[in-house]
Order: structure tokens, then C-alpha cells, then sequence
């Protein structure tokens, strides 16, 4: 998809976003975020706000489910999507043409509030490794407010009773060959 104009957005979603299925079965959300520039005037010494940018929004199949279920009205978001125009005749006889963003991306703005993450199961696409915590069980973990080493062995070696030296005893050096064995290529 060389060539397309992508465009990341900040703004404010103007109403509820608008769930909907086609024909095809497929979801479509549809939203505008309202993304007004400030300034700040010195004279005054204050903040002004500019001409308010209006972008109409698209998201399909399950982000547009999950848009629909997680933003609400008001709420700042961030987005990332392709740039497309559309023109078509009015009831009116005239032409017109209309500037939207396919959401491919999509998430709340976190300079102002804070949010809650859930991790959704996909109905299509990969599903990652569900060995572990949030679907992770490689060597850390999000425990909360932190990322955490994920334990993979007991951290005191049984017989010293000090810090466990995985290099130094013979049950690790099995796992890459005796100290004398050729390497395989």
C-alpha cells in the first residue's frame, strides 16, 4: 500500500461513536475527532484556541467493535490511518467531495486522564503466546504498574545458599554441549 497518505491525529471524538454492519456481515464504526490547535497569546496571557479541523473517521470489523465498546463522546484520543476522499452528488444536483481517515489504529490520549487495558481474544490474525501472563510468557511480565523479570528458575542456588550461577554447573552446559563438543553448522 505504497503511495497512500497515512495522517496521525489528536483530538477530542465530537459524539458517541456509531456502530454499525453491512451487508457483507463486517462492522464499521464511524466517528469525528475534532482536533482544535491552540496558541498561546502573549499579549493577553492566555491560551487561544484555532480553527477547530473536523475529520470524519472510519474503523472496520473488530477495532471498530472495540472503538465502539472502549471511546466515548468527548474523550481524547490519538489515531493513525490512511487519508481518503470520496466525492458524490448531493440531493441538491451539486458535487462534493469529503476528506475522511481509515483507522487502523486507535487509542485513548493519556496527557490528561488515565486508562484500563483489556486484551481481546481475535477472532482472526495471531494469537500470540497464551502460556503466560496477558498472553505473554517471555521473560517479563506487566505486573501492574511495572514490568516484572518473569521468575524461571529458584534465584538461590540449593547447594552454595548463594545467587545460582546458571553457567557454572553441568545440567546448564547440556543445554548448549559438553565443553569439548564441536559446534553444529
Amino acid at each position: 500500500m505504497a503511495g497512500e497518505t497515512e495522517l496521525a491525529i489528536v483530538g477530542n471524538l465530537t459524539a458517541d461513536p456509531e456502530l454499525r454492519s453491512i451487508s457483507t456481515g463486517a462492522s464499521v464504526c464511524n466517528f469525528t475527532i475534532a482536533a482544535t490547535p491552540r496558541t498561546f497569546n502573549r499579549q493577553l496571557g492566555q491560551w487561544e484556541d484555532g480553527q477547530a479541523l473536523f475529520m470524519r473517521c472510519t474503523a472496520w470489523r473488530e477495532l471498530a467493535e472495540h472503538v465502539s465498546r472502549s471511546l466515548a463522546k468527548g474523550m481524547r484520543v490519538i489515531a493513525h490511518g490512511v487519508l481518503s476522499q470520496e466525492t458524490f452528488q448531493a440531493n441538491d444536483g451539486t458535487n462534493r467531495t469529503i476528506v475522511k481517515l481509515t483507522v487502523d489504529e486507535i487509542g485513548p490520549s493519556l496527557r490528561y486522564a488515565t486508562a484500563a487495558v483489556a486484551k481481546q481474544p481475535s477472532a482472526r490474525g495471531f494469537q500470540g503466546n497464551q502460556g503466560g501472563q496477558n498472553g505473554y510468557s517471555g521473560g517479563a511480565t506487566f505486573g501492574g504498574s511495572a514490568w516484572q523479570e518473569a521468575p524461571t528458575q529458584s534465584p538461590v542456588d540449593q547447594a552454595s545458599g548463594g545467587p545460582h550461577d546458571p553457567w557454572a554447573d553441568d545440567a546448564a552446559s547440556a543445554d548448549f554441549g559438553a565443553a569439548g563438543d564441536e559446534p553444529e553448522f
